[in-house]
């Protein structure tokens, strides 16, 4: 960890050896083969820091999304839910648009890059106003989302992230509109940063608007619209704006490994190193040690895995780390499933999933046992902070990052994150999918602070959810009629349940089991925070 953080320049993908690290990426994108040059890196297992800036994804992905900029409102949640880092916000007073458009000659260009931008309420007509009342306020200034066309893989995340501001809308890629997006870019990359004046410390979405935020900086190979990447994102992001460049990686065995580490792309910037598939807990004790014997207490450390490595072979070095006391911080990729080895069951599994090991046949209708709440578990600890949450979610999520660094000790986070192939849902779907992960009590979002209270009620929050008094949250359908969304009808849009529905749409019984199940788990969270439940008061006056 340490070799790779000497050999990377943290403030642009630059290198010492630059002109070395040029010949191998020039070699690998022009198809060397078995006549790339030897790396000295390689042979240490290193990937330097930051390679991913340099992949190309123009010439394969099909699609890119087009921004009308008059719809935008600065949401930023497109920026937030991007799981290649390939669209980005900034925040520009007239003179600097004045100034960046001096480098582009053409009257076309010129009128291009202008209409990217856009006056919203959030940071032109609010500071406008402002200004109004204090003349050495900063006056508004102009908001612009930008694509760069080298990483993005045209999974369609965005579009759906924006919803009905219909700020962005996937166009197929031609040899007309391409060059549009690489000027478009280029303007991003030479416009200044955005001033500190215009990001707003309580809103932790606006931390995106930060260069340094960019700390997973694409070309991964990861698989298109993964919901994997787009928490991994959102964490370093969080983490560098709480500690800086103070804090490394360790990562269990899976797929954050291998589309983290496809040579000779590693999209992170921060120093990481992969141990094997169960023991990364135990590995970050020891570099925890090393760490605070030589003075780098302040230094923060992230251990990173599947629910497979932290649930299943790897779960009793997790609960021994957690046990330990030391300052060190998990992130759980919870996808309910081996994903990197092709989608056998875990203990994550929802009772009923159809995956490999656990198939859906005549005898058996998929995975029969419960799943494990690793969460749950967690915080029954000694002395542990655990959240559990889902990285749309943006502010719950931003929120349990930033407590769990501020911490001084164990802290986990158990992440929601759609595997595409494995759920069997489209590319554009994860933070919908997540979202709606959490109204059906598939997936409860929770945050539990050991010193928020004498109680476990008082440390534990279950704000976030929504109709929380409630067995189920009532929306409507798409014909305007209010039900329960239940765990039935969140399996009901994907394909890893699919079979257990007929033509009618009636569910079956295994199905309705791992209803219950999912039922009988967020009762358990309400008495544990002490939450009322109106419907189970109910139930249980009926049946006295």
């Amino acid at each position: 960890m340490r070799q790779r953080a000497l050999i990377y320049s943290e403030a642009t993908p630059q290198w010492y050896d630059s002109t070395r690290a040029r010949e191998v990426m020039d070699a690998y994108n022009s198809g060397a083969s078995s006549n790339q040059p030897a790396d000295r890196f390689v042979a240490c297992s290193v990937i330097p820091a930051g390679t991913g800036s340099y992949r190309d994804f123009s010439y394969i992905a099909p699609d890119l999304p087009e921004y009308t900029a008059s719809n935008c409102v600065a949401c930023m949640e497109c920026v937030q839910n991007c799981p290649d880092s390939a669209i980005w916000g900034k925040v520009l007073p007239q003179e600097n648009v004045d100034a960046t458009l001096v480098g582009f000659p053409d009257e076309k260009d010129k009128k291009l890059l202008q209409d990217q931008l856009v006056q919203t309420t959030k940071f032109w007509k609010t500071y406008e106003k402002k200004k109004g009342k204090a003349t050495d306020a900063p006056g508004g200034a102009w908001f612009g989302i930008f694509v760069d066309p080298t990483k993005c893989k045209g999974c369609g995340e965005c579009v759906t992230a924006c919803g009905d501001h219909g700020a962005l809308a996937m166009i197929k890629k031609t040899p007309v509109n391409l060059p549009y997006f690489f000027t478009m870019w280029e303007f991003y990359k030479k416009a200044p940063q955005t001033p500190e004046t215009y990001i707003n410390p309580k809103l932790k979405v606006d931390i995106m608007l930060r260069d340094g935020a960019n700390q997973y900086v694409g070309g991964a190979g990861s698989c298109m619209g993964c919901g994997e990447t787009s928490a991994y994102r959102q964490l370093l992001a969080m983490t560098y704006a709480k500690v800086g460049n103070k804090y490394g990686i360790v990562a269990n065995t899976g797929c954050n490994t291998v589309y983290g580490s496809t040579y000779p792309y590693n999209p992170f910037r921060a120093p990481w190193v992969n141990s094997l598939f169960e023991n990364a807990a135990t590995v970050a004790m020891g570099i925890r040690s090393h760490w605070d014997q030589i003075g780098k207490k302040d230094h923060h450390l992230w251990v990173v895995g599947g629910d497979g490595s932290m649930l299943d072979i790897g779960f009793q070095a997790l609960s021994r780390m957690l046990t330990s006391g030391m300052n060190i911080k998990v992130l759980v990729l919870d996808t309910q499933v081996y994903s990197n080895t092709g989608g056998q069951a875990s203990t994550a599994t929802f009772i009923g999933q159809d995956a490999k090991m656990s198939v859906h046949g005549s005898h058996m209708q998929g995975k029969w046992e419960r799943r494990k709440e690793i969460a749950n578990i967690a915080l029954m600890h000694p002395r542990v902070f655990v959240a559990q949450t889902v990285g749309p979610m943006t502010n719950h999520f931003y929120r349990a990052v930033e407590q769990a660094l501020e911490f001084d000790g164990p802290a986990l986070i158990n992440v929601y994150t759609t595997c595409q192939p494995e759920h069997q849902v489209a590319d554009d779907r994860s933070c919908e999918r997540a979202i709606q992960a959490v109204e059906s009590r598939a997936f409860p979002v929770f945050i539990y602070d050991p010193d928020a209270g004498p109680t476990l009620a008082s440390r534990l929050s279950l704000q976030g959810n929504p109709s929380m008094r409630r067995d189920w949250h009532w929306k409507k359908d798409a014909n305007g009629v209010e039900k329960p969304f239940d765990f039935i009808a969140f399996a009901k849009e994907e394909g890893r349940f699919q079979k257990h529905f007929d033509r009618e749409g009636n569910s079956s019984q295994v199905l309705r089991e791992s209803q219950r199940d999912r039922l009988l788990n967020w009762r358990l969270l309400q008495e544990l925070a002490r939450i009322p439940n109106e419907d189970w008061m109910e139930e249980m006056e009926r049946t006295a």
